[in-house]
């Protein structure tokens, strides 16, 4: 089996999710710039959550969690035409209950509308309701997506599935250029770009599978898919790990809920906070999440406990080298961020500073986020997915209690706050459950480690808060307005990241530290 480096299957990782990001931000920039923040965009919001929510139960989520590990452990021990066999089950019992649960979400859209933003205008309420079934189905395609994902994942393979989201992106992007004068109300364009996208993400998963020849060849007998054994381990992992994802979900739709209730616009001043907030999540936390889960899997399968630990290690040290920069960007240079990407058509300055309000909020938990995405595969590699779930539990009731406390006074920022509190007090269960079961020891040097990597953020910091307070990044007018933006905020983060680096490296922090080699 081949080795490999796995900061650089990191880096890969991160640079494909970065084209990803980039659509991502260039479709969230359209979306403002065509339909700002209205009621219309909170029911688009709205309506692709719900799929979104049982994309990330079937996919990303339970799945995946479940899944990885075993078909680790199956490459581990068992022969090819074993792991072909569970790989064949496994995808057409996926498939059967993807179709079965995408028609009831067809048919059920009004009820799951209801239930996730009751407070909608009725003419939003009858749009989300309209894109929510024609979004349903995206959530079984995308689903049979990540199981693409997760083989090739095992497999070693991180290019194709990491670079796939941004077809999604790009879909959207035409859709809502293309035909966003078309249809009525336009917003349903956006919709229309979502299904389209998971058609082609899916497709373009098909020619590496056969590479590897891992192809998952689908069926008819759903009943002896279904009576596999393997089809039988993964739904006893993913029972647990199911509920794990739902607590999280749970609390997104009583989030959803309470914002569609707020100010019209609260909705979709969240999304587009969370769409910046999501872009160093996924370049950090998905991007390590994908490369660890299957380098732990290994590990256990192999009871080597000393590499186990030292993986988690290796990703904590990374998690705090990068993450903490990008937290303070998000909380000290946020204003600039929104106004640069989103100050353009129907979204006007008062939506900049409403945005800017949660990015901060969300900012302060983005170590939690990324922490999490780190620490809950050491879990999920063992099999063990009823702790985290209960400490999901704990960090729901304790983000609920917050929002009682927060929103009344912070408003939409609050509901930002308390999801940032709770990630950080569920990446320290995480980290204090490993440590007590001894699955995770700290390597020596942590002391003095954290001490240069938090000096280091110090002119970080100083030239990023300079320019965020002295540039005038909401009262720039004219035709050249965005170009002096873009241009001033690419030279500030360009400064503050080679002071950054510049720093550690003379403090004695190198990128050869990090080499990590599997």
């Amino acid at each position: 089996m081949r080795r490999v480096n796995l900061l650089r299957a990191a880096y890969t990782v991160s640079l494909l999710t970065l084209v990803s990001r980039i659509t991502g931000l260039v479709r969230e920039v359209l979306i403002a710039r065509y339909f700002g923040a209205s009621a219309w965009t909170d029911a688009f919001n709205v309506a692709f959550r719900l799929p979104n929510l049982l994309r990330r139960l079937f996919a990303e989520g339970a799945f995946s969690q479940a899944f990885i590990p075993i078909l680790a452990a199956s490459r581990e021990n068992d022969s090819p035409q074993d792991n072909q066999r569970l790989i064949d089950d496994v995808a057409t019992a996926l498939a059967w209950i993807l179709a079965g649960v995408s028609l009831l979400g067809v048919i059920g859209a009004p009820v799951l509308v209801l239930m996730t933003a009751s407070g909608l205008h009725p003419k939003a309420f009858d749009a989300a309701t309209w894109m929510a079934r024609l979004m349903f189905p995206y959530a079984g395609i995308i689903s049979l997506v990540a199981l693409s994902a997760g083989i090739l994942n095992t497999w070693k393979h991180f290019t194709v599935s990491s670079l796939t989201p941004a077809l999604l992106n790009l879909s959207v992007i035409a859709a809502a250029v293309l035909l966003h004068r078309v249809m009525h109300p336009p917003v349903y364009a956006l919709a229309v770009g979502v299904v389209v996208g998971g058609v082609l993400q899916l497709a373009v998963q098909v020619p590496a599978l056969r590479r590897y020849a891992v192809l998952p060849r689908l069926h008819l007998n759903f009943v002896a898919a279904w009576r596999s054994p393997g089809v039988r381990r993964v739904v006893q992992q993913m029972l647990p790990a199911s509920l794990s994802v739902s607590v999280a979900q749970v609390s997104l739709v009583i989030n959803t809920q309470i914002a569609s209730h707020l100010q019209p616009g609260s909705v979709s001043w969240l999304a587009y906070a969370d769409r910046l907030m999501e872009f160093p999540t996924a370049l950090l936390g998905v991007a390590l999440g994908s490369v660890l889960l299957p380098s732990l899997s290994r590990a256990h399968a192999a009871s080597d406990s000393q590499r186990y630990s030292s993986l988690l290690d290796w990703g904590l040290r990374l998690c705090l080298v990068l993450a903490l920069p990008a937290a303070i960007a998000l909380g000290v240079f946020a204003t600039p961020l929104v106004s640069i990407l989103f100050q353009y058509g129907h979204f006007n300055a008062f939506d900049v500073e409403q945005t800017t309000r949660a990015l901060r909020a969300y900012g302060l938990g983005l170590l939690g986020l990324i922490g999490v995405k780190i620490l809950a595969p050491g879990f999920y590699a063992r099999r063990d997915i009823r702790t985290p779930v209960k400490m999901a539990l704990v960090v729901l009731v304790f983000t609920q209690l917050l929002n009682v406390v927060f929103v009344p006074r912070l408003q939409h920022a609050g509901l930002a706050l308390a999801i940032s509190c709770g990630a950080l007090l569920n990446a320290g269960l995480l980290l204090h459950g490993l440590w007590r079961r001894g699955s995770y020891q700290a390597q020596p040097g942590w002391g003095g480690f954290g001490a240069r990597v938090l000096a280091a953020q110090l002119p970080f910091a100083a030239i990023l808060g300079w320019g965020a307070l002295r540039l005038p990044w909401l009262h720039w007018t004219g035709a050249h307005a965005s170009l002096l933006r873009l241009g001033a905020a690419f030279a500030l983060l360009a400064a503050a990241a080679a002071a950054y680096f510049a720093t550690l490296a003379m403090l004695g922090l190198r990128p050869r530290h990090f080499l990590h080699r599997e």
